[in-house]
């Protein structure tokens, strides 16, 4: 399929796309072999992670790999010598859409649903990273094509594959600690520079990187080496900040545990930043240092549930239960769940349930398991599903709900960063700025639209570059 075709045709599909509320995962498509031919884009970093996941479970074939930095695929394109290599995904989509049975996505957040909705569409499996996508609306076409065709999916939140959400889940529905009201959430992120000010100085760009391909969606910058490989996660063109980079990790577990869906709220406060002595910065292309956002639901389970999620350093306020030398979660983060007869803590990735006051763990009848644990790991059980039908344990089904609701957060904390300037005020002047987007921010999840604030319904939906729409 040359250029010109493959984003006619992906337009196309995309104008077919209606909102649906519901999300059921479709029957599947099972290769004829108990081999899993893949095309993989985006190999290096965290995309390296993956591939090396898939490698060491077995039972793939990697027929061709793509990214756009020569340098960052390397190590991938050498444990697999004989796949095809690519920078422009689009090349290896005309030359071996008929050769592979899956995709696997690993680039940059504002990338994933460009380079993973054609595939899908050709009824490709996909294994895509976490944030499954870059904003609200790409989530919800996530999920509706993967319905729609039938597919197995996985969102790359490995923790959901883990014992800890299980066990966490079958405590909770056990009524161990009650019905649950409020979880506090946080995370060690961001564990790269955060707040910059808006980049206009261009840099060469490296001979072994294509940044036009690299940017793909977003509009056209000079390149500048604060972009890569692993700060564009505090740009918001890019990347989708601490919460985006762990919520789906961390929010996972009462995600789950709780059966929360669409939040009917949020709100966030963030760290101010200052440019000069009394003088307040706009750096609005930034992600905040460190953030505050809470969430609201309605759980089927649990009623009316609170969701808070801190970043940046900010922690919850401990629980009076923790013992001397005891802490919740672990150097990463966690979650606190507080339910009506005690509290419940866990580390990153939803490991290591346990009840406080720790003492309570002593007298912890058995529990019974009731939920089916997953031996083959993340990448391994996504792999069996493609092959020999069956379930994941993030489908896009789940996998894009969860993400829209991480995505609610940083729309609330894109609000609460919002700017302008009052009548007669200049930039650097003292207190110059309003800021209407400091308010409870109301959701209505079966419409996909914010309900009291029209000016955040933009955040809902990026603006594509010419050439790169869905």
């Amino acid at each position: 399929m040359k250029r010109r075709s493959f984003l006619q045709k992906s337009a196309a599909a995309s104008a077919a796309f209606t909102i649906v509320p519901s999300f059921v995962l479709g029957g599947n498509h099972v290769p004829p072999s108990d081999t899993l031919y893949i095309g993989a884009i985006g190999v290096g970093g965290r995309g390296g992670g993956v591939v090396n996941d898939l490698t060491n479970y077995g039972k793939v074939k990697f027929v061709a790999m793509c990214d756009v930095d020569d340098k960052m695929g390397a190590a991938s394109y050498a444990m697999h010598p004989k796949a095809k290599t690519y920078r422009d995904f689009r090349e290896l989509f005309d030359n071996h859409i008929k050769g592979i049975d899956a995709v696997m996505v690993g680039t940059p957040d504002h990338t994933h649903a460009t380079i993973a909705l054609p595939f899908m569409r050709e009824n490709k499996h996909a294994y895509v990273e976490k944030p499954l996508t870059h904003n609200i609306y790409e989530a919800r076409l996530m999920a509706t094509v993967a319905q729609q065709q039938g597919i197995v999916t996985q969102m790359g939140n490995q923790g959901a594959s883990g014992d800890g959400i299980r066990i966490a889940q079958e405590w909770i529905n056990s009524g161990v600690i009650g019905t649950v009201s409020r979880v506090d959430c946080w995370t060690n992120r961001p564990v790269w520079p955060q707040g910059f000010k808006h980049i206009t100085e261009g840099h060469p760009v490296p001979e072994n990187l294509d940044w036009d391909l690299w940017l793909g969606p977003a509009s056209y910058r000079p390149y500048n080496e604060n972009y890569l490989p692993f700060k564009w996660r505090g740009f918001w063109d890019f990347g989708t900040g601490a919460m985006g980079d762990m919520g789906c990790h961390i929010m996972e577990t009462p995600f789950k545990a709780l059966n929360l869906g669409f939040p009917y709220e949020a709100e966030a406060s963030c760290t101010s930043i200052w440019s000069g002595d009394f003088v307040e910065a706009d750096y609005r292309e930034a992600c905040p240092p460190s953030s505050i956002v809470r969430l609201k639901f309605n759980s089927p389970t649990q009623g009316d549930v609170g969701l808070n999620w801190y970043d940046g350093g900010i922690m919850p306020d401990l629980p009076s239960e923790l013992g001397e030398g005891e802490k919740p979660g672990d150097g990463g983060g966690g979650s606190i769940f507080h339910g009506s007869d005690g509290i419940m803590v866990t580390d990153t990735y939803s490991a290591n349930p346990r009840l406080l006051p720790s003492e309570r763990m002593n007298d912890m009848a058995e529990i019974p398991q009731t939920i089916k644990r997953v031996t083959a790991g993340h990448a391994g059980e996504w792999i069996e599903a493609c092959i020999n039908g069956g379930t994941t344990s993030s489908p896009f089904s789940y996998g894009g709900p969860l993400t829209e609701a991480v995505l609610m957060g940083n729309l609330a904390i894109k609000a609460y960063q919002h700017k302008e300037l009052k009548e007669g005020k200049k930039s650097g002047d003292w207190d110059p700025y309003n800021y209407p987007g400091r308010r409870t921010i109301k959701w209505d999840g079966d419409n996909m639209r914010v309900i009291n604030y029209e000016e955040a319904n933009a955040w809902v939906k990026r603006d594509y570059r010419e050439g790169w729409e869905l």
